[in-house]
């Protein structure tokens, strides 16, 4: 049981964002982080050690655990490499990116769905009192 943890910063145009990726024990959790132009190293690290407690993760999702192996430098070298590739969001982030959005977007449904019914109910108490106030002829 241990902890993964790795930051991706990538080009999705049109800014700069980072995939701030985690895995816990058989959880895995992403945060995307917006950039704007292209940061520097000790941009991005500054900007972690400043808003830690501020980055919002998706639900953990389910995942397999972590492989521990052994590895040769040439092959970690290839493999960090390979990483360094342009490729894009991987699935399993999208797939946590998207519950977050889908979670998100409900929260607002609920709470501009009872705005709405509260400014009803306003209104018609307001057109009530209108009525008794014209009824008693003031």
């Amino acid at each position: 049981m241990g902890t993964k943890i790795s930051l991706t910063v990538l080009f999705e145009n049109p800014f700069w964002i980072g995939l701030y990726e985690r895995i816990d024990c058989d959880e895995y959790e992403v945060c995307k982080i917006t950039f704007g132009a292209e940061p520097k190293d000790y941009e991005v690290y500054d900007f972690l050690l400043k808003n830690w407690d501020r980055l919002k993760f998706s639900p953990p999702v389910k995942c397999d655990g972590i492989e521990e192996r052994k590895c040769n430098p040439k092959r970690l070298q290839r493999e960090i490499n390979r990483q360094l590739e342009n490729k894009g969001i991987g699935t399993k982030a999208q797939q946590a990116l998207k519950l977050q959005y889908e979670q998100n977007k409900n929260e607002r449904k609920i709470k501009s769905r009872e705005q709405k019914e509260a400014e009803k109910e306003r209104k018609y108490a307001l057109r009530k009192e209108k009525r008794k106030a014209k009824h008693k002829g003031k």
